[in-house]
């Protein structure tokens, strides 16, 4: 310790020493006289590098040195510190061959003086003691001049091994002041010559003011704003006390120009490094409880908290606490704690301290993560008291405080944890054994959760469902299982647990058995699988296992299987298959097989049994028995003949049967070793590995041959064999259905199919039979695969292409005429392969052959791109595409496969839909999907046009459905979309084959026929429904005046309602129409509802003008008999609306559950399908029929009445007026929909289509003019109503026909001629009847296209 007296300076100096040798630094040399002793740290070197610089082999290294000066003499404190400030630098030191010194400054920092008995140590201005010299040494009072709020500024003696007083660090002050005068625009632009102006003179100012702080280096001003003028400006310098800056301020006051009229109390100054800012934890999850702390060695307590994104300050509340205390005297601390922290906390934080007209500022943002724990959502367990491990791990491993287990279910299984701190993971290991999970609770579901506890307190959890299942029990179908092939056998299979991942049938070899064999069922306490096999073959002898998998733990039951060889009966070759013998004669019978086994064969005629001889020749072993004519009593008779197969199971399989004919001798004509002998004009069948066309034991001929006896020789009729090699793949085809192991065989059968189709392409052009096969064995193994890969569907087309290539196709004609669904049965077939084929990749799979092309693709999920495929064909000159949206492919499963096949020559040979009328023209392309399409779907396709000047195009499928399921063309949900010279586009709303029907006869859309029926259809349809409206007016305006009496009344209801019932009508017609022209699948319901309402509407109209004719003639045949006018009323809308209701939703519901309610094509009562358009057009023909009856029945009346049949004079003229209207408007209703039916069936001729849409279109015109203003009364009512009184008056007396029989009348000769009749000097206007609504042909695409 220094004596109390003594004095001590401590400097710090900047030396730059430069060396070519090692530095070596003699403080002692360079130092002042005045320095007393040096002062060196403790165990450390005193001298500290700070740059170096090279010059040519030089090295220049700088050093700071701090050097205590003592003084035992107090007063030579202050000459000392002028001197040392007095000196000019650089000061060149010692110099020596090898170094050469240079002092660049001399700063004093720290001063220690006598103060009683104690020394005192304070800093110089711009240093200060560094902080562990505070918190370890006693502090002195606060001398002025320090920096705001330390209390730190002067210790009791100097640190016996330092540091002195350090340089504070450099702080930006961002300061504001007010101004109080206007703020004007130029000042936000930096350029303008009053912003420059009001800088230069704040700077100088500012610059004159703040250059009295320690530290200072530069005062910029950075910007102005309104609130009068605010200037905002940054000061440099160290950080100084509050006294000083309110001297600088004042200084700055004194310097400006009072212009500026500086407000002296808005001076804000803000510091943002003197605060440290902590947030713990580091890394924070959601419930946790995170403390922000902000520590300074500013002394205050005023401190705030404020969140930047939720523009809040943050006071004490539930969730949060605020603690602001000061340390030791020597730092201020405020501490924010925030409970069970969310999501919505993190943000970034403020934390200021202000003191006086100084605010400390910290920010810092904070995040807030959930916990997320990672773990298998579900599992199952099996109870074989094997451990199972269930793994919770976090997201982000941090050191979490512990992880707890809970379970949650109806059985506890308890199990251990173990926590791996370093990865963060979490393990629970469980045994589960029989008695912890019998059988009765298989299947039980147990929760476990773990949940990870941070040490902060956040929780996070995660549930893992764990379904426990005890080891299946199985019980097999006990009785040994001993059949014959041919017969049929099941395996019952019985688990008593529900619960498993798999069940399958294997044989002892691990072969799986072929799914479609078995079946399997779960129930509630249990399962069971059914191994089901129809027909046995030999490959089924053997051991069978099933197999009851759940996870890794299989139960197995096995049983045997015992098959005795007995050929099945399509094998047996019987020959003849019929025979004529003479009644003196003979013949040999013989039954035949593909293998040679110890079987007793019979044969069997009638009661008759005789022993059968065996031949062997080769693989074939025939039986034979040569039997005698004479061996039967009678002559001539007809029977059977059969042979039985007896195994030595003692089970029994019949031949098919032999036809014999035993005929009298002398009728016998033609003969034949082989064939036999017949009758003139006999027609026998014969197999043809019997016959005379060639064949061999080991691979015989197939198929059946006809003969016909023709003068006395025998004529083949038709030739149905199938060559050698095809017969046996046949054989092999029947064979593989019936395998356990056809799945597996398929992929070499194909090929072989393939490879022998080619090798006999000239054998299968000559043979009708051989193509039949091979469409037959196409058939038969496309209802074998689950799934089909590119070379199995490769082998498939390569077949298809040979089978329809060109040469082969004279061969088809000969089949399509003796079975017309073979072409069909081929498309259905290639139908059934597409759907099963699964390509290995998601990319675009193209198979390419002369006569048939594929393409496939994959759906992947997310976005698809649009299916658009392309195919052509030089060798035909035939091209097509077809394209399916990317939206529609978004809906499909997720993994579905898209097929198109492309066929130039199957249109030759597809049935056509309607002979010499409509014809397939282009290529034929099938869609097919993988999985069932659920959502409305839309496919377009582009078809080259063979014919752009000839017919109409029709865009059409292939229905399977049709022809009694042999299949036809059908244009149901298909509509052409656009007509080019060279290409016809469709667009269809399902998938299957499609193609393009040529219409000879029906007009091409855009054609004059059919711009000219939309004109006539949409201004006859205004015309009709202006004059409807008309009408209602009409009689709304004179309905007093001409319903005076009951039949008046009845009268002008039905009119009333008949033209109300077309108005609606044709506003239906107009909205089906619109459907039609932008027809969709989704305005199917739309289509469906106008279809209806159009249909119910019509019917009322036609039922209204029944209920007027029924009226007519109850009013004159019954004239005694009087009915009130309520019980007319409810019998005439009984009868109006009332029938077509119920026949409506009859037929709406009869029809529209199997969707044929409408048409395909038109939003109208169906009539290619359902012949719904009967319920429409029955009930209207009948109405015409009665009406026309009831008019002449009227009329006869009328002219002839009875004796005391005569009705008043008022109510016969009412009467006539109805006779009028029925007269005349039931022909135009009959003539109308009579035109209508024709137009109905195809080939119909364009002329019906005009007439029809003309008498149809002006129906509400036709029904104003004759059924509301040609009546007499109404014209009166009229006049009364709107001329003058002296025309009113005038008019009531003129009967003059001129006035009476305007314009409205069908002439003027007929007029008088009824006028002569009935003896009245006027003429009655006949009231036009209700004309009939158009179907949905009236619209413009519905004639121009087929129906």
């Amino acid at each position: 310790m220094k004596s109390p007296r003594r004095t001590t300076l401590c400097c710090m100096i900047i030396v730059i020493y430069f060396s070519q040798a090692t530095p070596n630094l003699n403080l002692e040399s360079i130092v002042h006289p005045l320095i007393l002793r040096e002062h060196e740290l403790a165990g450390k070197e005193p001298l500290r590098q700070k740059r170096a610089v090279a010059s040519s082999r030089v090295a220049a290294e700088e050093y700071t040195v701090d050097v205590e000066i003592s003084f035992e003499n107090a007063s030579f404190l202050e000459p000392s510190k002028t001197y040392l400030n007095s000196l000019s630098f650089p000061i060149q030191g010692n110099s020596t061959d090898q170094a050469t010194t240079t002092i660049l400054s001399i700063e004093v920092t720290t001063v220690c003086r006598p103060t009683g008995n104690e020394i005192w140590c304070s800093c110089e201005i711009g240093y200060r003691w560094p902080q562990e010299r505070c918190l370890h040494n006693l502090t002195c009072q606060e001398h002025d001049g320090f920096p705001a709020g330390h209390r730190c500024s002067c210790l009791k003696g100097l640190p016996p091994k330092g540091p002195f007083c350090q340089l504070q660090g450099d702080v930006t002050l961002r300061m504001s002041v007010r101004l109080n005068v206007g703020f004007q625009q130029d000042l936000k632009n930096s350029s303008s010559a009053l912003y420059r102006s009001y800088k230069t003179d704040l700077e100088t100012a500012f610059w004159k003011g703040y250059s009295i702080l320690p530290g200072f280096k530069l005062v910029t001003v950075t910007g102005f704003r309104p609130g009068s003028v605010v200037v905002t400006y940054e000061v440099k310098t160290t950080t100084p006390s509050p006294e000083l800056m309110r001297k600088a301020n004042d200084q700055v006051m004194r310097n400006l120009n009072q212009t500026y009229k500086m407000d002296y109390n808005s001076f804000q100054v803000v510091t943002s490094n003197e605060t440290k800012f902590t947030i713990v934890p580091e890394i924070i999850f959601e419930g946790d409880t995170v403390t922000l702390m902000c520590e300074t060695e500013v002394l205050s307590s005023n401190v705030s908290w404020h969140h930047v994104e939720r523009h809040s300050d943050i006071q004490n509340k539930s969730r949060f606490s605020v603690y602001t205390f000061v340390l030791n005297n020597m730092t201020s601390i405020s501490r924010l704690t925030i409970y069970n922290i969310t999501q919505g906390d993190a943000g970034e934080y403020i934390c200021k301290l202000t003191l006086d007209i100084f605010e400390y500022e910290s920010r810092k943002k904070m995040d807030v993560t959930p916990i997320r724990i990672l773990a298998t959502e579900e599992m199952k367990v099996t109870c074989d008291n094997n451990p199972v491990s269930l793994n919770c791990c976090s997201e982000i491993n941090v050191n979490w405080s512990m992880v707890e287990w809970k379970q949650q279910g109806k059985i506890n299984i308890p199990g251990n944890s173990e926590t791996d701190t370093d990865s963060g993971c979490s393990r629970y290991t469980l045994k589960a054994d029989g008695r912890q999970c019998p059988s009765r609770l298989g299947g039980t579901r147990v929760t476990y959760v773990c949940e990870f506890i941070s040490e902060h307190g956040a929780r996070g959890s995660k549930s893992i469902e764990v379904t426990f299942t005890s080891v299946a029990n199985l019980t097999i179908t006990p009785d040994p299982i001993s059949v014959s092939e041919g017969q049929n056998f099941s395996i019952k299979c019985i688990s008593d647990v529900s619960n498993y991942d798999e069940v399958y049938w294997n044989t002892s070899a691990g072969i799986k058995i072929y799914p479609k064999f078995y079946t399997t069922k779960r129930y509630a306490d249990g399962a069971e699988s059914v191994l089901t096999v129809k027909t046995v073959t030999r490959e089924w002898n053997g051991t069978y296992h099933c197999i009851f998998r759940y996870k890794n733990s299989y139960s197995v039951a096995t049983k045997d299987v015992t098959v005795y060889p007995l050929p099945l009966e399509p094998n047996i070759m019987v020959d003849p298959l019929e025979a004529t013998i003479p009644c003196k004669g003979s013949h040999h019978f013989k039954c035949c097989i593909q293998e040679n086994e110890d079987y007793k064969v019979t044969f069997q005629m009638d009661s008759l049994s005789f022993l059968a001889e065996k031949e062997v020749n080769g693989k074939q072993v025939c039986y034979k028995y040569n039997f005698m004519a004479s061996s039967v009593s009678r002559c001539p008779k007809k029977f059977n003949i059969f042979c039985h197969f007896t195994n030595a199971a003692n089970n029994s399989v019949q031949s098919p049967s032999m036809k014999l004919n035993l005929v009298p001798g002398e009728n016998i004509m033609c003969q034949d070793p082989i064939i036999g002998v017949g009758e003139p004009g006999k027609v026998i069948q014969k197999l043809c590995q019997f016959s005379s066309v060639p064949s061999s034991p080991g691979s015989p001929t197939g198929g059946i041959i006809t003969y016909k006896c023709v003068g006395s020789q025998w004529k083949v009729k038709k030739n149905d064999c199938i060559s050698a090699p095809i017969n046996s793949l046949l054989q092999l085809a029947k064979a593989l259905i019936k395998s356990p192991y056809q799945d597996a065989k398929l992929p070499t059968y194909l090929k072989d199919l393939s490879v022998s189709t080619g090798k006999v392409k000239h054998e299968v052009s000559s043979f009708p039979g051989s193509l039949g096969a091979i469409i037959n064995i196409l058939d038969l193994l496309s209802t074998v695969p689950t799934q089909v890969n590119s070379e199995m569907m490769t082998h498939v087309l390569s077949t298809v292409n040979t089978i329809l290539s060109k040469p082969i196709l004279s061969t088809w004609k000969v089949v399509q005429q003796q079975q017309t669904n073979q072409s069909s049965q081929l498309l259905d077939s290639v139908e059934r392969f597409s759907r099963a084929l699964r390509p290995e990749d998601s990319t675009v799979l193209s198979i390419n052959q002369t006569n048939v092309q594929m393409r496939s693709v994959v759906i992947k999920p997310g976005h698809p791109k649009a299916y658009k495929q392309s195919f052509v064909f030089s060798d035909s000159d035939l091209w097509g595409n077809v394209a399916i949206e990317n939206c529609q492919l978004g809906n499909l499963q997720r993994d579905s496969s898209i097929v198109t096949v492309a066929f130039p020559t199957l249109k030759t040979i597809l049935a056509q839909d309607v002979p010499g009328k409509n014809f397939a023209n282009s290529l034929v392309m099938t869609t097919t999907v993988s999985h069932n399409i659920t959502l409305p779907f839309s496919i377009s396709m582009t078809f080259k046009n063979i014919n752009p000047s000839g017919a109409v195009p029709r865009c059409v499928f292939w229905n399977f459905d049709l022809a009694n399921h042999t299949g036809g063309w059908d244009s149901s949900g298909c509509y052409v979309n656009k007509v080019d010279e060279d290409s016809v586009s469709c667009v269809c709303d399902h998938l299957t084959s499609f193609s393009i029907l040529m219409s000879p006869d029906s007009p091409y859309p855009g054609s004059l026929l059919e711009i000219l029926l939309d004109i006539i259809s949409y201004i006859g349809l205004c015309f009709s429904i202006l004059s409807l409206a008309a009408c209602l007016v009409v009689e709304a305006v004179v309905w007093k005046s001409v319903t005076k009496n009951r039949t008046s009344y009845m009268r002008h209801i039905c009119i009333v309602n008949i033209a109300a019932s077309l108005l609606v009508a044709d506003s239906w017609f107009i909205v089906a129409a619109a459907i039609h022209n932008h027809y969709h699948p989704l305005n199917e319901t739309a289509c469906v509802a106008a279809t209806f309402f159009i249909h119910f509407f019509y019917l009322s109209v036609f039922f209204w003008m029944l209920t007027l004719g029924l009226m007519l003639f109850y009013r004159l045949v019954f004239i005694l008999h009087d009915t009130s006018k309520s019980i007319q009323k409810t019998i005439a809308f009984s009868l109006g609306y009332g029938c077509p209701l119920v026949i409506s939703v009859i037929t709406v519901g009869a029809t529209q559950p199997q969707e044929v309610y409408t048409r395909k094509n038109a939003c109208w009562l169906n009539w290619e399908d359902t012949k719904a358009l009967l319920a429409f057009v029955i009930p209207a023909l009948i109405i015409v029929v009665v009406n026309m009856t009831i008019t002449i029945v009227v009329i006869s009346k009328i002219l002839r009445p009875s004796i005391g049949d005569k009705p008043s004079k008022q109510e016969k003229s009412s009467l006539f007026q109805i006779s009028k209207s029925i007269g005349v408007l039931t022909p135009l209703l009959g003539l109308t929909w009579g035109f209508g039916l024709a137009t109905v069936f195809q080939g119909s001729n364009a002329v019906f289509h005009i007439i029809f849409t003309l008498l149809n279109a002006f129906q509400g015109l036709f029904i104003l003019l004759f059924g509301c203003l040609w009546d007499q009364k109404v014209q009166e009512a009229l006049l009364k109503k709107f001329s003058l009184s002296r025309w009113s008056s005038q008019h009531s007396k003129s009967t003059s026909l001129s006035s009476s029989t305007p314009v409205f009348s069908m002439s003027s000769p007929i007029s008088r001629r009824f006028n002569n009749l009935f003896g009245k000097t006027g003429t009655y206007n006949v009231s036009t009847p209700e004309t009939t609504s158009s179907s949905l042909e009236n619209t413009s695409s519905a004639y121009s296209l087929l129906n």
